[in-house]
């Protein structure tokens, strides 16, 4: 009993690593911007597949290579999806300040696009894309530099969007058909795919009587170096000292000449890395597919709000909490537990799967926000003025 109770409490904590992993990006990028991120779950879900096409580069070159591309992997899932963020913040967010409700509608909407992306994502779509965004944003880079485009910029646009999108889609059909690229063939589909651990990560550490999983170990370990690595870059950093400047007061920031837009762009950027660093890791404990982002991103919320909003501290510990709480739950060791007490036992066993686990989470949750709803860790003094 006591060896289950031990193998439960640790994959708990793995699992409140990765949402840990996850909830630090949709932390900073609430606490500082206000903005409700329903699409963080799909950046997660790009680390994921960014993950899986750095495994298949390095499973053509074979060897000692592949045993590495974990670490390759993690840098490319972090700059791909801080790439993006940054992209989506300037193309979106950035209109929508001070409007959480708009904010969330847009999110969502992008979440969905991302889905349907990777699903029919293909090399004609990409070719499209890319026609498009150097065609339509090159145009209006250049007549940018007009005296009197301020007067003509909805012309150009009227003008210009259509008819990007036209060559765009013509260009990558005939490209297709010339060069024999599979149109209709999507790289990766609606069906879920597997990342391969490397030999190193696979199997575990014999502890008593179970086993410490390494790629969970990984995890933790990863999960501590990106803690650790957020809480220097905010304290010791010219940029993380304008970044907690800014969540205690906008205003008297933007005064004293930090350049806010600057900032709200670079922690949108380093949430939306972080989120693809967290898909990394999930992509290491299942197969991934376009919904991989939607069975995280409300435990995410639930760690943000239940930890305090902006607050690293407060994530820390509401993550390993509802991980582990969850974990032991759903998994059946509490109701194991508790066997002697034959209520309490009939109870949890009543609970004992991962969805009615959650369900019960969830109303624990709603009972401890009536008492503190402002989280474990609330915002104090002028944070809560701003």
């Amino acid at each position: 009993m006591l060896s289950g109770l031990l193998d439960g409490i640790f994959s708990g904590i793995s699992i409140g690593s990765v949402l840990l992993l996850a909830a630090l990006g949709l932390a900073i990028v609430f606490g500082l911007m206000g903005v409700i991120n329903m699409a963080h779950g799909e950046l997660m879900m790009l680390g994921a597949y960014t993950t899986f096409m750095v495994q298949n580069v390095f499973k053509s070159f074979g060897g000692a290579w592949f045993e590495l591309y974990i670490f390759f992997a993690l840098i490319a899932a972090f700059v791909v999806t801080a790439l993006f963020g940054l992209v989506l913040e300037r193309g979106v967010i950035r209109y929508l300040y001070g409007r959480p409700l708009e904010t969330l509608l847009a999110t969502w909407g992008v979440s969905l696009i991302l889905q349907q992306f990777v699903r029919s994502v293909s090399w004609v779509l990409v070719i499209g894309i890319v026609l498009f965004c150097l065609l339509f944003f090159g145009a209006l880079k250049l007549l940018s530099r007009r005296p009197d485009f301020d007067r003509i910029r909805n012309w150009v646009i009227a003008i210009m969007l259509p008819l990007s999108a036209a060559i765009a889609l013509v260009t990558g059909i005939v490209v297709g058909q010339v060069y024999k690229l599979t149109v209709t063939k999507p790289w990766f589909g609606a069906q879920n795919v597997d990342v391969t651990a490397p030999k190193w990560l696979r199997g575990g550490l014999p502890i008593g009587g179970f086993q410490l999983s390494y790629v969970r170990i990984f995890i933790m370990v990863l999960t501590i170096a990106c803690v650790v690595a957020i809480y220097l870059f905010l304290n010791r950093s010219t940029w993380g000292l304008r970044m907690r400047s800014v969540t205690q007061n906008r205003s008297m920031s933007a005064c004293l000449g930090i350049p806010t837009q600057k900032v709200d762009a670079l922690t949108f950027a380093i949430g939306s890395g972080l989120a693809g660093i967290a898909g990394c890791a999930v992509s290491l404990l299942g197969s991934v597919g376009p919904n991989t982002g939607q069975n995280y991103i409300v435990d995410t919320f639930m760690v943000v709000v239940v930890g305090g909003v902006g607050k690293l501290v407060g994530s820390i510990v509401a993550a390993l909490v509802i991980g582990t709480t969850t974990y032991l739950i759903g998994s059946g060791v509490l109701a194991n537990l508790l066997a002697p007490i034959q209520p309490l036992a009939d109870f949890f066993t009543f609970f004992a799967t991962t969805s009615m686990a959650k369900v019960l989470v969830f109303a624990l949750i709603i009972v401890f926000l009536q008492f503190r709803p402002a989280g474990l860790f609330p915002q104090k003094g002028r944070t809560v003025d701003a």
